[in-house]
Protein backbone atom coordinates (compact mmCIF):
# COMPACT_ATOMS: atom_id res chain seq x y z
CA UNK A 1 0.00 0.00 0.00
CA UNK A 2 2.91 2.56 1.12
CA UNK A 3 4.51 1.58 -2.60
CA UNK A 4 1.46 3.40 -3.93
CA UNK A 5 1.61 6.67 -2.11
CA UNK A 6 4.59 8.90 -3.89
CA UNK A 7 7.57 9.16 -1.04
CA UNK A 8 7.40 13.26 -1.14
CA UNK A 9 3.92 12.68 0.58
CA UNK A 10 4.98 10.09 2.81
CA UNK A 11 7.77 12.18 4.12
CA UNK A 12 5.53 15.65 4.28
CA UNK A 13 2.83 13.26 6.84
CA UNK A 14 5.85 11.76 8.90
CA UNK A 15 7.46 15.36 8.94
CA UNK A 16 3.45 16.38 10.26
CA UNK A 17 3.29 14.07 13.07
CA UNK A 18 6.97 14.62 14.65
CA UNK A 19 6.75 15.85 17.67
CA UNK A 20 10.25 17.87 17.99
CA UNK A 21 10.21 19.52 14.16
CA UNK A 22 9.55 23.02 13.82
CA UNK A 23 6.71 22.31 11.94
CA UNK A 24 5.66 19.00 13.46
CA UNK A 25 3.06 17.53 15.47
CA UNK A 26 2.22 20.96 17.35
CA UNK A 27 1.66 23.00 14.11
CA UNK A 28 -0.61 19.99 12.76
CA UNK A 29 -2.44 19.92 16.30
CA UNK A 30 -2.72 24.22 16.33
CA UNK A 31 -4.06 23.35 12.32
CA UNK A 32 -6.60 20.68 13.04
CA UNK A 33 -7.86 22.66 16.39
CA UNK A 34 -8.26 26.07 14.28
CA UNK A 35 -10.18 24.21 11.47
CA UNK A 36 -12.58 22.28 13.86
CA UNK A 37 -13.28 26.04 15.84
CA UNK A 38 -14.28 27.39 12.25
CA UNK A 39 -16.72 24.42 11.53
CA UNK A 40 -17.97 24.92 15.06
CA UNK A 41 -18.63 28.22 14.80
CA UNK A 42 -20.03 28.45 11.11
CA UNK A 43 -22.40 25.95 13.19
CA UNK A 44 -23.57 28.22 15.95
CA UNK A 45 -23.69 31.43 13.66
CA UNK A 46 -26.08 29.51 10.75
CA UNK A 47 -28.37 28.67 13.81
CA UNK A 48 -28.42 31.64 15.23
CA UNK A 49 -29.11 33.37 11.64
CA UNK A 50 -32.26 30.51 10.97
CA UNK A 51 -33.03 30.46 14.71
CA UNK A 52 -33.01 26.88 15.43
CA UNK A 53 -30.79 24.35 17.04
CA UNK A 54 -28.83 25.70 19.99
CA UNK A 55 -30.56 29.08 18.86
CA UNK A 56 -34.20 27.81 19.40
CA UNK A 57 -33.57 27.43 23.38
CA UNK A 58 -32.08 30.80 23.66
CA UNK A 59 -35.44 32.80 24.77
CA UNK A 60 -36.40 29.80 26.98
CA UNK A 61 -32.57 29.78 28.82
CA UNK A 62 -32.33 33.55 29.14
CA UNK A 63 -35.98 34.44 30.64
CA UNK A 64 -35.76 31.66 32.90
CA UNK A 65 -32.43 32.88 34.20
CA UNK A 66 -33.54 36.21 34.38
CA UNK A 67 -37.03 35.01 35.94
CA UNK A 68 -35.34 33.14 38.76
CA UNK A 69 -32.30 35.55 39.52
CA UNK A 70 -31.61 36.28 42.99
CA UNK A 71 -28.73 37.23 45.56
CA UNK A 72 -26.38 35.94 46.34
CA UNK A 73 -26.09 35.03 42.96
CA UNK A 74 -26.69 38.53 40.82
CA UNK A 75 -23.64 40.02 43.33
CA UNK A 76 -21.43 37.03 41.95
CA UNK A 77 -22.54 37.71 38.53
CA UNK A 78 -21.79 41.28 38.57
CA UNK A 79 -18.36 40.26 39.77
CA UNK A 80 -17.24 37.87 37.10
CA UNK A 81 -19.06 40.60 34.41
CA UNK A 82 -16.57 42.93 35.98
CA UNK A 83 -13.82 41.03 36.01
CA UNK A 84 -13.76 40.03 31.81
CA UNK A 85 -14.69 43.99 31.44
CA UNK A 86 -12.49 45.89 28.78
CA UNK A 87 -11.09 47.42 32.00
CA UNK A 88 -10.36 44.08 33.90
CA UNK A 89 -9.22 42.14 31.40
CA UNK A 90 -6.82 45.03 30.08
CA UNK A 91 -5.59 44.75 34.15
CA UNK A 92 -5.46 40.88 33.94
CA UNK A 93 -3.18 40.99 30.34
CA UNK A 94 -1.00 43.27 32.25
CA UNK A 95 -0.22 41.02 35.40
CA UNK A 96 0.07 38.19 33.02
CA UNK A 97 2.26 40.52 30.98
CA UNK A 98 5.03 41.31 33.65
CA UNK A 99 4.95 37.94 34.63
CA UNK A 100 6.12 36.90 31.19
CA UNK A 101 8.47 39.51 31.04
CA UNK A 102 10.04 38.47 34.12
CA UNK A 103 10.88 34.99 32.71
CA UNK A 104 12.29 35.61 29.29
CA UNK A 105 15.29 33.75 29.67
CA UNK A 106 12.78 30.63 29.86
CA UNK A 107 10.94 31.21 26.37
CA UNK A 108 8.35 33.99 28.47
CA UNK A 109 8.95 36.85 25.40
CA UNK A 110 7.38 34.08 22.93
CA UNK A 111 4.38 33.84 25.58
CA UNK A 112 3.96 37.52 26.05
CA UNK A 113 3.38 37.49 22.34
CA UNK A 114 1.21 34.88 22.46
CA UNK A 115 -0.93 37.02 25.39
CA UNK A 116 -0.35 40.32 23.06
CA UNK A 117 -1.35 38.62 20.08
CA UNK A 118 -4.45 36.13 21.48
CA UNK A 119 -6.64 38.93 24.03
CA UNK A 120 -6.46 42.06 22.29
CA UNK A 121 -6.36 40.36 18.67
CA UNK A 122 -9.10 38.11 19.32
CA UNK A 123 -11.45 41.06 21.44
CA UNK A 124 -11.00 43.07 17.94
CA UNK A 125 -12.00 40.14 15.64
CA UNK A 126 -14.89 39.42 17.96
CA UNK A 127 -15.90 44.08 17.48
CA UNK A 128 -15.89 42.90 13.79
CA UNK A 129 -18.08 39.46 14.19
CA UNK A 130 -20.67 41.18 15.92
CA UNK A 131 -21.02 43.97 13.06
CA UNK A 132 -20.99 41.27 10.73
CA UNK A 133 -23.95 39.51 12.60
CA UNK A 134 -25.77 42.53 13.99
CA UNK A 135 -28.18 40.64 16.73
CA UNK A 136 -29.85 42.41 18.89
CA UNK A 137 -29.74 41.74 22.41
CA UNK A 138 -32.05 40.19 24.54
CA UNK A 139 -35.03 42.08 26.15
CA UNK A 140 -36.72 42.39 29.18
CA UNK A 141 -39.07 44.33 30.98
CA UNK A 142 -36.85 45.15 33.95
CA UNK A 143 -33.48 44.44 32.94
CA UNK A 144 -30.37 43.78 35.08
CA UNK A 145 -28.31 45.56 32.37
CA UNK A 146 -28.58 47.37 29.11
CA UNK A 147 -26.58 47.93 26.28
CA UNK A 148 -26.62 49.19 22.65
CA UNK A 149 -23.94 47.09 21.12
CA UNK A 150 -24.69 43.68 19.25
CA UNK A 151 -25.36 40.53 20.95
CA UNK A 152 -23.60 37.40 18.82
CA UNK A 153 -20.64 37.19 19.70
CA UNK A 154 -20.35 37.89 23.45
CA UNK A 155 -17.52 40.18 24.36
CA UNK A 156 -16.78 39.26 27.82
CA UNK A 157 -16.88 35.80 27.08
CA UNK A 158 -14.35 35.61 24.35
CA UNK A 159 -11.95 37.89 26.70
CA UNK A 160 -12.22 35.24 29.55
CA UNK A 161 -11.45 32.27 26.74
CA UNK A 162 -8.50 34.31 24.95
CA UNK A 163 -6.91 35.06 29.02
CA UNK A 164 -7.71 32.13 30.63
CA UNK A 165 -6.87 29.59 27.13
CA UNK A 166 -3.33 31.34 27.30
CA UNK A 167 -2.69 30.87 31.27
CA UNK A 168 -3.59 27.04 30.62
CA UNK A 169 -1.47 26.65 27.92
CA UNK A 170 1.01 27.69 29.19
CA UNK A 171 0.59 25.84 32.28
CA UNK A 172 0.37 22.62 30.22
CA UNK A 173 3.41 23.58 28.43
CA UNK A 174 5.43 24.59 31.48
CA UNK A 175 4.46 22.56 34.25
CA UNK A 176 6.18 19.68 35.54
CA UNK A 177 3.03 17.84 37.80
CA UNK A 178 0.00 16.63 36.13
CA UNK A 179 -1.73 18.03 38.98
CA UNK A 180 -0.71 21.40 38.67
CA UNK A 181 -1.64 21.55 34.65
CA UNK A 182 -5.28 19.80 35.23
CA UNK A 183 -5.67 22.03 38.38
CA UNK A 184 -5.06 24.95 36.11
CA UNK A 185 -6.70 23.99 33.39
CA UNK A 186 -9.95 23.31 35.27
CA UNK A 187 -9.75 26.84 37.40
CA UNK A 188 -9.66 28.37 34.11
CA UNK A 189 -12.36 26.43 32.50
CA UNK A 190 -14.65 27.63 35.68
CA UNK A 191 -13.82 30.79 35.36
CA UNK A 192 -14.89 30.99 31.28
CA UNK A 193 -17.81 29.07 32.06
CA UNK A 194 -19.24 31.66 34.88
CA UNK A 195 -18.27 34.72 32.87
CA UNK A 196 -20.71 32.73 30.07
CA UNK A 197 -23.00 32.37 32.64
CA UNK A 198 -23.14 35.60 34.04
CA UNK A 199 -23.48 37.42 30.87
CA UNK A 200 -26.79 35.40 30.06
CA UNK A 201 -27.93 35.45 34.13
CA UNK A 202 -27.37 39.35 33.42
CA UNK A 203 -29.77 39.75 30.13
CA UNK A 204 -26.72 40.81 28.10
CA UNK A 205 -26.68 37.77 26.23
CA UNK A 206 -28.35 34.60 24.64
CA UNK A 207 -26.55 31.08 25.42
CA UNK A 208 -25.64 30.80 21.85
CA UNK A 209 -24.39 34.38 22.10
CA UNK A 210 -22.20 32.64 24.97
CA UNK A 211 -21.19 29.66 22.86
CA UNK A 212 -20.25 30.87 19.58
CA UNK A 213 -17.61 33.20 21.89
CA UNK A 214 -16.31 30.03 23.38
CA UNK A 215 -15.35 28.57 19.71
CA UNK A 216 -13.90 31.62 18.61
CA UNK A 217 -11.87 32.02 20.97
CA UNK A 218 -10.44 28.77 21.02
CA UNK A 219 -9.85 29.32 16.98
CA UNK A 220 -8.12 31.97 17.30
CA UNK A 221 -6.30 30.51 20.20
CA UNK A 222 -4.91 28.17 17.85
CA UNK A 223 -3.85 30.59 15.67
CA UNK A 224 -2.35 32.78 18.02
CA UNK A 225 -0.38 30.01 20.02
CA UNK A 226 0.45 27.60 17.33
CA UNK A 227 2.45 30.48 15.27
CA UNK A 228 4.24 31.55 18.24
CA UNK A 229 5.36 28.49 19.22
CA UNK A 230 6.38 27.44 15.41
CA UNK A 231 8.15 31.08 15.63
CA UNK A 232 10.47 29.92 19.21
CA UNK A 233 11.27 26.38 17.67
CA UNK A 234 12.11 28.24 14.48
CA UNK A 235 14.42 30.44 15.96
CA UNK A 236 15.70 27.41 18.23
CA UNK A 237 16.27 25.49 14.96
CA UNK A 238 18.46 27.92 13.87
CA UNK A 239 20.39 28.71 16.58
CA UNK A 240 21.16 24.81 16.98
CA UNK A 241 22.64 25.04 13.07
CA UNK A 242 26.43 24.92 12.80
CA UNK A 243 27.53 27.96 11.25
CA UNK A 244 30.04 28.64 8.62
CA UNK A 245 33.07 28.42 10.87
CA UNK A 246 32.00 25.01 12.65
CA UNK A 247 31.99 23.63 9.27
CA UNK A 248 35.09 23.96 8.46
CA UNK A 249 35.83 23.19 11.70
CA UNK A 250 34.49 19.90 11.00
Amino acid sequence: MTRLIPAAVVRFVEARLTPGGEFGLHLTAGAALMMAAVAAFGEVAEDVAENDGVAAFDQHVSTWMHVNGQEPYTSIMWLFTHLHSVAGVCLLVALAGAFFWRRAALHGRYWLLALVLSVPGGMLLNVVLKHIYQRARPVFEEPLLTLATYSFPSGHTVAATLFWGVVASYAVMTAQRWRVRCAVVAGATLMVALTGISRIYLGAHYPSDVLGAMVEGCGWLAVCITGCSTLRRRQASRAARPGPADTRKG
